[in-house]
């Protein structure tokens, strides 16, 4: 269960009274998420989320989160608000952590994902791209390059123990990408983690996005890729590319993709794919004992990169452009 912070019944009422919420109903623990401690509250206006952030979380970042929903928000997507108190204040702090209410969103995040909903996160992830635009702060991806080195020597020592010759396997693959990571493509707020459980659904209309706490400025081709792995691998590993044309072409309805983006796509579908191996792979050699989180299997995403390392072209994401788009192993 995602609640590492307990929150006592008198310091709970304390913090809800310092918003204009009506009294306070009940708070349940959510169990989904592994960064930070959220709670359902029910108050007498109705439902909310309160949402403790951990230590991964930087405090220093939180401005940025909340302003970054704020913006999308008011530029047409369908993201949680974060809700001030009557002093006009959002970021307060509660159980010496920094604390957030946030508006609760209607929907569920999809156990079994359709060609349909891979379409309809198409569309809502170029909307967000191009609203995301005029959002003025800055923040970097603390997972890119530089992480994912920093991510891999931390790891090298124990990977073997994941499974043998990881290790090795991990070294070539960050030496690859540092040698053919892109430079020049277009760029903005990316969301960063858009997996199925941060996107909601009322059957198979999308209804919002959530947790927007790896959001970041990078290539928005990247955001395409994370999704690409996200969304469109089934159970037993194989690709998908009838989910993965869908969700392309119904991107590209809203914002069409360069030719130098989907060129990269299948480099960036590495990086991607490299990412979350290694963060889940720290996870996975430092998980404390005990703790609520069990931590996700790393090798889903070694099986995800293996497959991308093949693609010799953007082709094989089940679109065609022709020869002059290629993608793979040249770029």
């Amino acid at each position: 269960m995602a609640v590492y912070t307990e929150v006592s019944d008198e310091e709970l009422n304390a913090f809800v009274a310092q918003y204009d919420l009506g009294g306070l109903l009940s708070c349940k623990g959510i169990a989904e998420g592994v960064e930070n401690s959220n709670f359902l509250l029910v108050t007498e206006r109705g439902p909310y989320i309160l949402t403790l952030y951990e230590k991964r979380t930087r405090r220093e970042d939180l401005p940025f989160f909340l302003g970054l929903m704020e913006h999308l928000s008011e530029h047409g997507v369908d993201c949680p608000l974060p809700v001030h108190g009557t002093d006009g204040v959002a970021l307060r702090e509660l159980c010496g952590r920094p604390a957030v209410i946030v508006t609760f969103l209607k929907g569920m995040w999809p156990r079994r994902i359709t060609a349909t909903h891979c379409a309809q996160l198409g569309g809502a992830l170029a909307r967000l791209h191009l609203a995301g635009a005029g959002f003025a702060m800055r923040r970097e991806n603390a997972l890119s390059l530089a992480g994912w080195l920093d991510l891999n020597t931390k790891c090298q020592e124990r990977a073997d123990e994941v499974q043998p010759g990881l290790a090795a396997t991990l070294a070539r693959e960050v030496e690859w990408l540092r040698a053919n990571w892109p430079v020049r493509l277009p760029s903005g707020v990316i969301h960063a983690d858009l997996f199925p459980d941060n996107v909601f659904f009322q059957g198979e209309t999308l209804t919002g996005l959530i947790d927007f706490y790896f959001a970041c400025n990078d290539f928005l081709a990247y955001d395409v890729a994370i999704c690409l792995n996200a969304w469109c691998f089934e159970p037993d590993g194989a690709f998908n590319a009838t989910k993965a044309r869908l969700m392309l072409a119904h991107y590209q309805k809203v914002r069409p993709l360069s030719h130098e983006e989907l060129a990269a796509l299948p480099l960036l579908a590495r990086g991607s794919a490299l990412r979350f191996l290694l963060t889940r792979l720290y996870d996975w050699l430092n998980h404390p004992p005990g703790a609520f989180v069990q931590p996700k299997n790393p090798l889903e995403y070694l099986r995800k990169l293996r497959f991308h390392q093949g693609v010799r072209g953007v082709g094989e994401y089940g679109i065609d452009l022709g020869p002059d788009v290629d993608g793979g192993e040249g770029i």
